[in-house]
């Protein structure tokens, strides 16, 4: 009786070559360009395949000539902590009830990094975290870290709480940078007295008027004494907030301009003059919007806003005289 033949197994040839399709040579000379992720015949130079993912190990260095052997881990150093690098591990107290997250905790309390170095980073971290809140740029934020570096360094503001002198350096930043933030919002983003962060804005004020820090180099930094946020710097903030239309927002600032031509409230603050003059427009206009509404972007009262109202509704010919070239589509304001 014959023998059954076993039954032959089959599996990948591992002799399958990738071989040019122009130099057909049988043994291809392949270079993997991982700078540019292609796979490239080494003797004619077609590109025999794109999107190569390296796989070489991540310990390479960047030595310069000045000694320095920095490996490609981690983040980007940050500039504001003078080499110190920022640990943003987070240790958490889920043991089991065993105690090592404790021990831990302390252990990374007591590291290389010193009380001053720890005090700086906790500061940039409020810092970021409050200018996200009112929606600042992250340039704004960094010159107040800087302001606020300063103020570390130098000991201007000995004795005040954390808060204030952040709330103060994000208040000065933004006025360097001339994106306007009101004071009542930066206060909002502390629980400090705004006689507190009062007191500290004067003390930066005078510190930082004349050689305020600039974040790029080559770059002189407007100071305090020359850049003023008025009623038009508000104005488009509160009209994207209300959803009303860019003329609009347009004729609310030549309104502004035109009282303050005239003199028309004068002595108001320019969160009042902004939500007055966007009351007095969206009527003018025919977008009407209430007192409350507007109030309650602007954070001013609506008796505030109705009060200066009547000031601007006693003295419209001269503003309306001064707008009506410009806009075409004025309508009959309502009586206040």
């Amino acid at each position: 009786m014959a023998q059954s033949q076993p039954a032959q197994k089959y599996g990948p040839d591992l002799s399958v070559k990738l071989i040019c399709p122009e130099c057909q040579i049988p043994n291809p000379n392949v270079v993997e360009e991982f700078s540019s992720g292609d796979l490239v015949c080494g003797d004619c130079g077609l590109v025999l395949g794109d999107k190569v993912v390296d796989t070489r190990s991540e310990w390479r260095t960047f030595a310069n000539d000045e000694g320095d052997d920095p490996s490609r881990v981690g983040a980007a150093s940050n500039p504001l902590l003078d080499g110190v690098d920022e640990f943003e591990t987070m240790i958490s107290s889920r043991d089991g009830n065993s105690g090592i997250s404790k021990e831990l905790q302390r252990a990374a309390a007591k590291s290389s990094h010193g009380r001053s170095e720890r005090s700086l980073m906790n500061a940039f971290r409020d810092i970021s975290s409050m200018a996200d809140q009112i929606s600042l740029p992250r340039s704004i934020a960094d010159i107040a870290k800087q302001l606020y570096k300063r103020v570390d360094e130098e000991r201007l503001l000995r004795g005040k709480s954390t808060d204030a002198i952040i709330a103060a350096c994000i208040f000065i930043a933004c006025r360097q940078a001339g994106v306007p933030r009101t004071f009542k919002e930066v206060w909002g983003l502390t629980r400090v007295p705004k006689k507190v962060i009062g007191q500290c804005f004067k003390v930066l004020e005078r510190a930082f008027g004349s050689n305020s820090p600039s974040m790029t180099p080559g770059v002189d930094t407007p100071t305090l004494n020359n850049v003023q946020s008025g009623p038009e710097d508000l104005m488009a903030r509160y009209c994207n907030h209300l959803s009303l239309p860019v003329w609009l927002q347009s004729g609310a600032v030549d309104v502004a301009i035109a009282a303050r031509e005239h003199g028309v409230l004068a002595g108001r603050s320019p969160i009042t003059v902004a939500a007055t003059c966007i009351y007095f427009s969206s009527a003018l206009f025919g977008y009407p919007k209430s007192a409350s509404e507007i109030g309650n972007i602007a954070g001013v009262g609506d008796s505030t806003i109705k009060s200066a109202y009547k000031i601007l509704f006693n003295e419209k010919q001269p503003v309306l005289a001064s707008i009506h070239d410009k806009r075409a589509n004025v309508r009959n304001l309502p009586d206040p």
